[in-house]
Protein backbone atom coordinates (compact mmCIF):
# COMPACT_ATOMS: atom_id res chain seq x y z
CA UNK A 1 0.00 0.00 0.00
CA UNK A 2 1.29 3.41 -0.71
CA UNK A 3 -0.29 5.18 1.92
CA UNK A 4 1.32 4.97 5.74
CA UNK A 5 -0.77 3.33 8.17
CA UNK A 6 -2.67 5.28 10.51
CA UNK A 7 -0.43 5.56 14.25
CA UNK A 8 -3.42 4.99 16.36
CA UNK A 9 -6.76 3.99 16.09
CA UNK A 10 -9.75 5.74 17.49
CA UNK A 11 -11.03 3.67 20.87
CA UNK A 12 -14.49 3.05 18.93
CA UNK A 13 -12.71 1.52 16.21
CA UNK A 14 -9.92 -0.45 17.77
CA UNK A 15 -12.96 -1.78 20.07
CA UNK A 16 -14.27 -2.54 16.58
CA UNK A 17 -11.45 -4.32 14.99
CA UNK A 18 -10.92 -6.38 18.47
CA UNK A 19 -14.45 -7.61 18.56
CA UNK A 20 -15.35 -7.57 14.82
CA UNK A 21 -12.22 -8.91 13.10
CA UNK A 22 -9.48 -10.04 15.69
CA UNK A 23 -11.75 -12.49 17.65
CA UNK A 24 -13.49 -14.09 14.69
CA UNK A 25 -9.79 -14.25 12.51
CA UNK A 26 -8.69 -17.45 13.57
CA UNK A 27 -12.36 -19.19 12.63
CA UNK A 28 -11.71 -17.79 9.15
CA UNK A 29 -8.22 -18.93 8.70
CA UNK A 30 -9.46 -22.21 9.88
CA UNK A 31 -12.52 -22.12 7.34
CA UNK A 32 -9.88 -21.33 4.51
CA UNK A 33 -7.18 -23.84 5.82
CA UNK A 34 -9.97 -26.76 5.75
CA UNK A 35 -11.62 -25.73 1.89
CA UNK A 36 -8.01 -25.56 0.57
CA UNK A 37 -6.69 -28.18 2.52
CA UNK A 38 -3.34 -26.88 3.75
CA UNK A 39 -2.78 -24.80 6.65
CA UNK A 40 -3.44 -20.81 5.72
CA UNK A 41 -3.21 -17.70 7.43
CA UNK A 42 -4.67 -14.37 6.92
CA UNK A 43 -2.32 -11.26 7.37
CA UNK A 44 -3.80 -7.73 7.37
CA UNK A 45 -3.13 -4.16 9.22
CA UNK A 46 -6.01 -2.61 9.72
CA UNK A 47 -4.12 0.64 10.58
CA UNK A 48 -3.39 0.84 7.45
CA UNK A 49 -6.49 -0.50 5.71
CA UNK A 50 -7.89 2.37 7.68
CA UNK A 51 -5.92 4.87 6.16
CA UNK A 52 -7.79 4.31 2.63
CA UNK A 53 -11.47 4.45 4.52
CA UNK A 54 -11.08 8.60 3.13
CA UNK A 55 -12.65 11.62 5.24
CA UNK A 56 -16.65 10.93 4.93
CA UNK A 57 -18.69 8.66 6.69
CA UNK A 58 -18.61 5.26 5.06
CA UNK A 59 -18.87 1.43 6.27
CA UNK A 60 -14.56 1.07 6.45
CA UNK A 61 -14.65 4.86 8.53
CA UNK A 62 -17.66 3.54 10.87
CA UNK A 63 -16.95 -0.23 11.39
CA UNK A 64 -13.46 -0.91 10.52
CA UNK A 65 -13.74 -4.50 11.79
CA UNK A 66 -16.64 -5.60 10.92
CA UNK A 67 -15.41 -4.65 7.23
CA UNK A 68 -12.59 -6.41 7.40
CA UNK A 69 -14.72 -9.29 8.86
CA UNK A 70 -16.54 -9.03 5.27
CA UNK A 71 -13.66 -9.45 2.84
CA UNK A 72 -12.30 -11.95 4.57
CA UNK A 73 -15.60 -14.38 5.37
CA UNK A 74 -17.04 -13.44 1.76
CA UNK A 75 -13.67 -14.90 0.49
CA UNK A 76 -14.32 -18.20 2.43
CA UNK A 77 -17.52 -18.59 0.35
CA UNK A 78 -15.67 -17.86 -3.00
CA UNK A 79 -12.88 -20.11 -2.12
CA UNK A 80 -15.84 -23.28 -1.09
CA UNK A 81 -17.27 -22.28 -4.88
CA UNK A 82 -14.13 -22.37 -6.50
CA UNK A 83 -13.62 -25.84 -4.71
CA UNK A 84 -16.50 -26.56 -6.09
CA UNK A 85 -16.02 -25.91 -9.39
CA UNK A 86 -12.56 -26.91 -9.67
CA UNK A 87 -12.22 -29.79 -7.48
CA UNK A 88 -9.02 -31.20 -6.31
CA UNK A 89 -6.46 -30.98 -8.56
CA UNK A 90 -8.00 -26.99 -9.39
CA UNK A 91 -7.46 -26.88 -5.48
CA UNK A 92 -4.09 -27.92 -5.87
CA UNK A 93 -2.97 -25.54 -8.20
CA UNK A 94 -4.22 -22.61 -6.04
CA UNK A 95 -1.95 -23.73 -3.52
CA UNK A 96 0.85 -24.20 -5.50
CA UNK A 97 0.39 -20.73 -7.16
CA UNK A 98 -0.01 -18.78 -4.25
CA UNK A 99 2.54 -20.73 -2.47
CA UNK A 100 2.49 -18.80 0.70
CA UNK A 101 -0.75 -19.41 1.44
CA UNK A 102 -1.22 -16.40 2.85
CA UNK A 103 -4.46 -14.09 2.39
CA UNK A 104 -4.03 -10.39 2.34
CA UNK A 105 -6.20 -6.92 1.71
CA UNK A 106 -4.30 -4.29 0.25
CA UNK A 107 -5.20 -1.58 -2.45
CA UNK A 108 -5.60 -2.12 -6.59
CA UNK A 109 -2.45 0.61 -6.93
CA UNK A 110 -2.51 -0.25 -10.72
CA UNK A 111 -6.44 0.64 -11.04
CA UNK A 112 -7.29 -2.58 -12.58
CA UNK A 113 -10.31 -3.32 -10.89
CA UNK A 114 -13.48 -1.04 -10.63
CA UNK A 115 -14.08 -1.78 -7.05
CA UNK A 116 -12.61 -4.68 -6.10
CA UNK A 117 -10.78 -8.04 -7.83
CA UNK A 118 -7.85 -10.44 -6.73
CA UNK A 119 -4.15 -11.20 -7.66
CA UNK A 120 -1.39 -13.23 -6.69
CA UNK A 121 1.71 -11.12 -5.63
CA UNK A 122 4.46 -13.61 -4.15
CA UNK A 123 3.07 -16.14 -3.24
CA UNK A 124 -0.13 -14.61 -1.98
CA UNK A 125 -3.16 -13.94 -2.55
CA UNK A 126 -4.13 -10.98 -2.01
CA UNK A 127 -7.81 -9.02 -1.61
CA UNK A 128 -7.88 -6.02 -3.56
CA UNK A 129 -9.91 -2.81 -2.91
CA UNK A 130 -9.87 0.15 -5.80
CA UNK A 131 -8.69 3.60 -4.47
CA UNK A 132 -11.81 5.32 -3.36
CA UNK A 133 -13.89 2.09 -2.90
CA UNK A 134 -12.79 0.35 0.48
CA UNK A 135 -15.85 -1.54 1.80
CA UNK A 136 -17.61 -1.59 -1.87
CA UNK A 137 -18.91 -4.63 -3.20
CA UNK A 138 -16.93 -6.73 -0.97
CA UNK A 139 -18.47 -10.09 -1.66
CA UNK A 140 -16.90 -10.24 -5.45
CA UNK A 141 -13.23 -10.00 -4.34
CA UNK A 142 -12.67 -13.61 -5.25
CA UNK A 143 -15.43 -14.15 -7.60
CA UNK A 144 -14.33 -17.42 -9.97
CA UNK A 145 -13.60 -16.02 -13.50
CA UNK A 146 -11.70 -13.02 -11.15
CA UNK A 147 -9.96 -15.66 -8.67
CA UNK A 148 -9.14 -17.71 -11.95
CA UNK A 149 -7.83 -14.80 -14.05
CA UNK A 150 -5.41 -14.10 -11.21
CA UNK A 151 -4.20 -17.64 -10.78
CA UNK A 152 -4.11 -17.53 -14.83
CA UNK A 153 -1.61 -14.07 -14.56
CA UNK A 154 0.50 -15.51 -12.02
CA UNK A 155 3.80 -17.48 -12.52
CA UNK A 156 2.91 -20.97 -13.49
CA UNK A 157 3.64 -23.82 -11.28
CA UNK A 158 6.99 -25.63 -11.23
CA UNK A 159 5.34 -29.18 -12.76
CA UNK A 160 5.24 -31.34 -15.97
CA UNK A 161 2.59 -28.55 -17.58
CA UNK A 162 4.37 -25.61 -16.43
CA UNK A 163 4.73 -24.06 -20.45
CA UNK A 164 0.28 -23.69 -20.26
CA UNK A 165 -1.61 -21.62 -18.45
CA UNK A 166 -3.89 -22.14 -15.50
CA UNK A 167 -6.69 -21.69 -17.63
CA UNK A 168 -5.12 -23.99 -20.41
CA UNK A 169 -4.64 -26.78 -18.08
CA UNK A 170 -8.03 -26.31 -16.59
CA UNK A 171 -9.69 -26.92 -19.89
CA UNK A 172 -7.40 -30.19 -20.60
CA UNK A 173 -8.53 -31.28 -17.18
CA UNK A 174 -12.33 -30.41 -17.18
CA UNK A 175 -12.85 -30.95 -21.02
CA UNK A 176 -10.14 -33.55 -22.71
CA UNK A 177 -9.14 -35.84 -20.10
CA UNK A 178 -12.73 -37.38 -19.11
CA UNK A 179 -13.72 -37.90 -22.44
CA UNK A 180 -10.46 -38.61 -25.08
CA UNK A 181 -10.81 -42.10 -24.06
CA UNK A 182 -14.27 -42.98 -24.85
CA UNK A 183 -13.15 -41.34 -28.83
CA UNK A 184 -9.50 -42.89 -28.86
CA UNK A 185 -11.63 -46.86 -28.38
CA UNK A 186 -14.37 -45.81 -30.95
CA UNK A 187 -12.06 -45.03 -33.31
CA UNK A 188 -9.68 -47.74 -32.59
CA UNK A 189 -12.83 -49.94 -32.90
CA UNK A 190 -13.66 -49.09 -36.41
CA UNK A 191 -10.10 -49.25 -37.18
CA UNK A 192 -9.76 -52.57 -35.90
CA UNK A 193 -7.00 -51.06 -34.03
CA UNK A 194 -7.77 -50.91 -30.17
CA UNK A 195 -4.34 -49.83 -29.78
CA UNK A 196 -4.39 -46.55 -31.68
CA UNK A 197 -2.99 -43.94 -30.12
CA UNK A 198 -4.36 -39.70 -30.20
CA UNK A 199 -1.20 -37.71 -29.37
CA UNK A 200 -2.89 -33.74 -28.32
CA UNK A 201 0.46 -31.95 -28.86
CA UNK A 202 -0.31 -29.81 -26.08
CA UNK A 203 3.00 -27.99 -24.99
CA UNK A 204 4.15 -27.39 -28.96
CA UNK A 205 0.06 -26.19 -29.72
CA UNK A 206 -0.26 -24.05 -26.84
CA UNK A 207 3.06 -22.61 -27.54
CA UNK A 208 2.12 -21.59 -31.28
CA UNK A 209 -1.46 -20.51 -30.18
CA UNK A 210 0.24 -18.06 -27.48
CA UNK A 211 2.40 -16.24 -30.06
CA UNK A 212 -0.57 -15.97 -32.27
CA UNK A 213 -2.90 -13.97 -29.68
CA UNK A 214 0.36 -11.67 -29.38
CA UNK A 215 0.20 -10.68 -33.02
CA UNK A 216 -1.29 -7.51 -33.54
CA UNK A 217 -4.11 -8.86 -35.51
CA UNK A 218 -5.56 -12.24 -35.10
CA UNK A 219 -9.02 -13.56 -35.45
CA UNK A 220 -8.02 -16.06 -32.10
CA UNK A 221 -10.51 -16.04 -29.61
CA UNK A 222 -9.65 -14.43 -26.21
CA UNK A 223 -10.84 -17.43 -24.38
CA UNK A 224 -8.30 -19.41 -26.25
CA UNK A 225 -6.91 -21.28 -23.53
CA UNK A 226 -9.99 -21.78 -21.60
CA UNK A 227 -10.81 -23.38 -25.25
CA UNK A 228 -7.31 -25.18 -25.52
CA UNK A 229 -8.79 -28.92 -24.33
CA UNK A 230 -12.26 -28.66 -25.41
CA UNK A 231 -11.23 -28.01 -29.11
CA UNK A 232 -8.35 -30.20 -28.97
CA UNK A 233 -10.90 -32.89 -28.39
CA UNK A 234 -13.45 -32.17 -31.03
CA UNK A 235 -10.59 -32.43 -33.45
CA UNK A 236 -10.33 -36.06 -32.74
CA UNK A 237 -14.12 -36.60 -32.10
CA UNK A 238 -14.41 -34.60 -35.69
CA UNK A 239 -11.99 -37.82 -37.18
CA UNK A 240 -14.50 -40.23 -35.17
CA UNK A 241 -17.53 -38.68 -37.28
CA UNK A 242 -15.49 -38.73 -40.84
CA UNK A 243 -14.56 -42.19 -40.07
CA UNK A 244 -17.99 -43.14 -39.18
CA UNK A 245 -19.14 -40.82 -42.51
CA UNK A 246 -16.89 -42.59 -44.98
CA UNK A 247 -17.94 -46.11 -43.51
CA UNK A 248 -14.81 -47.34 -42.34
CA UNK A 249 -16.21 -49.71 -40.19
CA UNK A 250 -18.26 -51.54 -42.56
CA UNK A 251 -14.99 -51.73 -44.62
CA UNK A 252 -12.37 -54.00 -44.17
CA UNK A 253 -10.71 -52.56 -46.88
CA UNK A 254 -10.51 -49.28 -45.97
CA UNK A 255 -9.79 -50.67 -42.63
CA UNK A 256 -6.41 -52.27 -43.97
CA UNK A 257 -5.28 -49.08 -46.18
CA UNK A 258 -5.68 -47.64 -42.91
CA UNK A 259 -3.33 -49.08 -41.01
CA UNK A 260 -1.17 -50.02 -43.88
CA UNK A 261 -0.36 -46.39 -44.58
CA UNK A 262 -0.65 -45.73 -40.90
CA UNK A 263 1.38 -47.99 -39.45
CA UNK A 264 2.77 -46.23 -36.31
CA UNK A 265 -0.74 -46.06 -35.20
CA UNK A 266 -0.98 -42.80 -34.04
CA UNK A 267 -2.78 -39.78 -34.93
CA UNK A 268 -1.31 -36.20 -33.37
CA UNK A 269 -3.42 -32.88 -34.19
CA UNK A 270 -0.45 -30.16 -34.70
CA UNK A 271 -0.24 -26.21 -36.09
CA UNK A 272 1.80 -25.76 -38.79
CA UNK A 273 2.30 -22.24 -40.13
CA UNK A 274 0.76 -22.99 -43.49
CA UNK A 275 -1.74 -25.91 -44.93
CA UNK A 276 -0.89 -27.60 -47.89
CA UNK A 277 -4.21 -28.07 -49.53
CA UNK A 278 -7.24 -26.42 -47.51
CA UNK A 279 -8.09 -23.36 -46.03
CA UNK A 280 -9.16 -24.24 -42.59
CA UNK A 281 -7.18 -28.29 -41.62
CA UNK A 282 -6.53 -31.10 -42.95
CA UNK A 283 -5.08 -34.25 -42.63
CA UNK A 284 -1.90 -35.72 -43.82
CA UNK A 285 0.13 -38.67 -43.48
CA UNK A 286 3.96 -38.71 -42.64
CA UNK A 287 6.06 -41.72 -41.69
CA UNK A 288 3.41 -43.59 -40.87
CA UNK A 289 1.30 -41.23 -38.90
CA UNK A 290 -1.77 -39.07 -39.25
CA UNK A 291 -1.70 -35.67 -38.78
CA UNK A 292 -4.63 -33.94 -38.44
CA UNK A 293 -3.59 -30.19 -38.29
CA UNK A 294 -4.56 -26.77 -38.83
CA UNK A 295 -3.05 -23.32 -38.43
CA UNK A 296 -3.00 -20.54 -35.16
CA UNK A 297 -5.14 -18.49 -37.60
CA UNK A 298 -7.73 -20.90 -38.01
CA UNK A 299 -7.46 -23.06 -35.05
CA UNK A 300 -11.03 -23.78 -33.93
CA UNK A 301 -12.19 -23.40 -37.87
CA UNK A 302 -14.47 -25.98 -39.19
CA UNK A 303 -12.93 -29.07 -36.72
CA UNK A 304 -14.95 -31.89 -38.19
CA UNK A 305 -13.74 -31.27 -41.73
CA UNK A 306 -9.71 -32.20 -40.82
CA UNK A 307 -10.13 -35.75 -41.62
CA UNK A 308 -12.38 -35.45 -44.75
CA UNK A 309 -9.90 -36.10 -47.19
CA UNK A 310 -8.70 -39.00 -45.21
CA UNK A 311 -9.56 -41.85 -47.98
CA UNK A 312 -7.73 -39.75 -50.95
CA UNK A 313 -4.76 -40.39 -48.98
CA UNK A 314 -5.09 -44.29 -48.63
Amino acid sequence: MSLPPVEKLPLALRKSVRDGWEAKKGDLEAKVTKILGTEWTIDVNPNQVFAYAGEERSYARESLGACIHEYFDSATRRLQEFSDHFKEDGVKELNTIAYAHVLNLDLDEQKRFSYCGCDVFEGRLRLLFSPGNLGCNIGSCLDREVLAKALNDAPAPEDTTASMSFHARTGIRQDYDPKIEEIRARIGEILSKPDIKLNPNFEENYAKLLEESKAKKTDLLKEWQQLLGGWTKNYFSGLLSQLQWQKFEDDELLQEGFNDVVDKGEVVLRLVDKLQKDSYCECVIEDGILYLQTTPKTWGSNIDNAASKLIDLL
